[in-house]
């Protein structure tokens, strides 16, 4: 392919080859992978079948030459992961050593794919069929679905999704083929709910064998890790991944990891730096970058991975949308936002849903609606012929299965604003019928939660935020009171105390919290004694971040009604067309 054409709107049209040809195209996939290079083995006259075919000892149709890796085909598969290279090498250098008493029947591999928005396992034969018996958790509301395949009593495939932080642990059931008849009932909950059953109380790295593989990505067993712990004289789980390249990859195996790490240093594990590395493409913490972007006035995606020497020309998906987030936090109205670095439902501006359609959540002010709104919903939702209406735990109503080319259609007829309940934003300000109609309700809580959501809708931030607020200590509307998350910041007596102290607090987290790192969170890792010297101690810089988050919020604009200046790409809603006869 020489390059892409495109209409006078951006949107593909034609695609132009090296030969001079060219194509007619609505959409261009863009497919990535590993191919084998056979011309060589070709030439060579060796039979080749999507790689270079080999037999158990990896021998080619050549009994002289032997082949491994990427570009091996053994029993009709290539693979393309680095485990199944390093059994195929041990197998091939014994018969070069002339043992000849290895022989290579395949590999069981997993795969935990690295995608913005989306947390992806699988492993073995996930598919399932006759014979096979299948066990499925499925969450839409949490948006997580497991389901795990058995045969035999054995536990053959699994696939992950939204939750994958057992895939390792179903990985290393799947290829020791142990039978898992005494935990079944309890397989689909995770090691953590087998208790000690599962390691005797102990530290599940410390009964491992030496030679127990505990990256299975890049083949890495704990005898190695632990040889190379004493030897290097490693204190940090990244000091392990760059000596080992265990837990480097999928990241799936990094809990063992650290458990390996701990056993063997013992108390010296507490050496490891405080400030952890952002990302794989750069050693400087959250914080690091944060204060470089400040620092430097650096105002775009491109800038800082220059000015910080990135290890890679894009970064890595994780942490995209961490760098588009901290330069429009820090400089507002001059970093300029860039919607292809968000994740896919602040793309849309609405939920994606596992079937592909979409949710829409409009803004109730204060949790608050009206007859004339409702009937718009209802009218709406016959229209467009919207399958479920679902009233959510942040006191709001969602419509879900939207299809996507109707989403700018129902935005428009609903004329309510955006609930950004797909955005790391403020998503709703709850609140209880308050001391308007509640009996035992001593303040305004509905006015007070209207005033706040008005104040500070629109507002982006490092993880969604939700704000609520009661009338009365029984705590109708669960805001805190008298729960374990809650924290006692300080007590006002005016509304606009209330809108001051909180959009200050707020905005303090915008500046300084890390991406996708929640309020409490934010918190913990500052103390709450430095929250209440930015706030209650220092008068003038309360009233600073207030009036910094005001004039943020003065250029952030409703992406379901200002399309151009929100930059939403209206393409994205154009359905591709499938022509009949078409061929890829």
């Amino acid at each position: 392919m020489e390059r892409l054409v495109g209409d006078a709107d951006g949107r593909v049209e034609r695609v132009e080859f090296n030969d001079g040809s060219s194509a007619e195209a609505l959409l261009v996939v863009m497919a990535m992978g590993v191919r084998p290079n056979v011309e060589l083995a070709e030439k060579a006259g060796l039979h080749c079948n999507r790689g270079i075919s080999v037999n158990d000892t990896m021998q080619t149709y050549d009994p002289r030459i032997y082949a491994i890796g990427e570009c091996a085909n053994h029993r009709g598969i290539a693979y393309g992961l680095v485990a199944p290279l390093f059994e195929q090498a041990k197998v091939c250098a014994n018969h070069l050593a002339q043992f000849g008493i290895c022989r290579y029947t395949g590999s069981v591999s997993s795969t935990k794919l690295k995608i913005t928005g989306i947390d992806p396992f699988s492993a073995g034969d996930f598919m399932g069929g006759e014979g096979h018996e299948e066990i499925l958790l499925y969450d839409p509301i949490g948006g997580v679905y497991k389901k795990l395949v058995i045969k035999d009593d054995k536990l053959v495939g699994a696939c992950l999704y939204g939750d994958t932080a057992d895939g390792a642990w179903y990985f290393r059931l799947l290829r020791e083929g142990r039978s898992i008849a005494d935990i079944r009932d309890r397989l689909m909950f995770g090691e953590d709910s087998l208790g000690d059953s599962g390691h005797s109380g102990a530290n599940k790295a410390a009964t491992m064998a030496d030679e127990a593989e505990v990256c299975d990505c890049n083949g890495v067993c704990k005898g190695a890790i632990v040889k190379a712990i004493k030897t290097h004289g490693l204190f940090t789980l990244d000091d392990v991944r760059k000596t080992t390249k265990a837990s480097a990859s999928c990241g799936s195996c990094t809990g063992l990891v650290e458990q390996t790490l701990m056993s063997t240093v013992g108390n010296d594990y507490s050496a490891a730096p405080q400030n952890k590395a952002m990302c794989g493409c750069t050693d400087l913490s959250h914080d690091e970058v944060r204060d470089a972007i400040r620092k430097e006035h650096l105002l775009t995606i491109p800038q800082v991975r220059e000015f910080l020497a990135w290890r890679t020309p894009n970064g890595c998906a994780n942490f995209r949308p961490a760098l588009n987030f901290y330069p429009i936090s820090t400089w507002p109205g001059e970093a300029v936002d860039d919607p292809q670095s968000r994740f896919i439902n602040e793309r849309a501006h609405a939920n994606i849903q596992k079937d592909g359609t979409y949710s829409v959540i409009p803004r109730m002010w204060g949790s608050t609606t009206t007859a004339a709104d409702l009937r718009k919903i209802a009218d709406i939702v016959d229209k467009y012929n919207i399958p479920s209406v679902k009233v959510t735990g942040g006191q709001r109503i969602d419509l879900l299965g939207v299809k996507k080319e109707d989403l700018p259609g129902v935005w428009k007829d609903l004329d309510m604003p955006s609930g950004h309940a797909y955005a790391k934003a403020l998503r709703t300000v709850k609140t209880c019928v308050s001391s308007e109609w509640c009996r035992f309700g001593t303040q305004d809580s509905t006015r007070m939660g209207i005033e706040l959501e008005r104040a500070l809708w629109r507002m982006y931030a490092p993880h969604k935020v939700k704000i609520a607020v009661s009338g009365f200590p029984r705590n109708c509307a669960e805001s805190g009171i008298k729960t374990e998350v809650g924290q006692f910041l300080c007590k006002v007596k005016t509304h606009e105390e209330v809108l001051e102290y909180s959009g200050a607090f707020l905005q303090l987290y915008r500046e300084e919290g890390w991406y996708l790192e929640r309020t409490v969170h934010y918190v913990d890792h500052v103390g709450m004694d430095y929250v209440k010297k930015r706030i209650l101690e220092d008068a003038e810089g309360c009233k600073a971040l207030w009036e910094r988050l005001q004039f943020a919020l003065r250029d952030e604009h409703d992406p379901w009604h200002d399309f151009d200046v929100a930059r939403v790409d209206r393409r994205q809603f154009i359905p591709i067309k499938v022509e009949s006869g078409a061929t890829a």
